[in-house]
């Protein structure tokens, strides 16, 4: 297994590592109140078949290496980061981030999946992150790829105390598979397609040509607890 600390999350050197490579900071996060009365509830989207029937033994926020493997995955590298945010635009703690999506080859961590002999190994394709007192997620992942029938995109889940409280999926902003893909078409308004639709930018100053791509999430009801 990786070395990890509490809740499935990088440790706290390597995720200050990922911040300092990103070059944000606690900036990153930063939402003004004054706004909050403006945030657009991020739009539900089917789960679809593909959440992992048997999750891997390795869940933590870095899917590009399993356990303590020394070759990563294949694909474009992506800090993927946001906030989690309750209706009014509070932070909120401790909720389980869940992401999965397929790997370089459009294959998903399912016994289902098409293509599974052709699975990339050494991608996790499932991570988890427990948010802090400011809501804040990060993972290490893959840009997206598309596979027959979709255009590329990453799902998400968001549970707390026990209770799921959102299940979406976000996509790359600018793709010419958005407009063929019936699930993104069908959230239906321009604000609520912007809501789950994303830049995937080279992170400045990257070596290795790294991507950094944000995705708030905004809660339609108050987590309790």
């Amino acid at each position: 297994m990786k070395s990890i600390q509490s809740s499935s999350v990088l440790s706290a050197s390597r995720r200050r590592q990922f911040l300092r490579q990103m070059g944000l900071g606690a900036a990153l996060f930063t939402l003004p109140g004054a706004f909050a009365e403006q945030l657009l509830r991020t739009p539900a989207q089917t789960e679809g078949p593909f959440y992992p029937d048997h999750l891997p033994l390795d869940t933590d926020n870095d899917l590009l290496v399993v356990n303590d493997s020394l070759t990563p995955a294949v694909g474009d590298v992506t800090y993927l980061s946001g906030r989690i945010l309750g209706p009014d635009g509070q932070p909120v703690r401790n909720a389980v981030v869940e992401i999965w999506q397929c790997d370089h080859s459009g294959v998903y961590l399912h016994s289902g999946s098409d293509n599974a002999p052709k699975r990339d190994k050494n991608f996790q394709g499932f991570g988890r992150f427990v948010t802090g007192s400011s809501g804040e997620y990060l993972f290490r992942t893959i840009k997206p790829v598309p596979y027959p029938g979709r255009t590329p995109h990453i799902h998400f889940k968001i549970k707390r105390t026990g209770h799921e409280l959102l299940t979406t999926q976000c996509y790359v902003k600018g793709h010419p598979g958005n407009e063929r893909d019936g699930i993104w078409r069908e959230l239906g308004s321009a604000e609520k397609k912007a809501a789950v639709t994303i830049d995937f930018a080279p992170l400045p100053g990257a070596r290795a040509g790294e991507l950094a791509a944000k995705f708030d999430v905004v809660l339609g009801v108050t987590p309790e607890g």
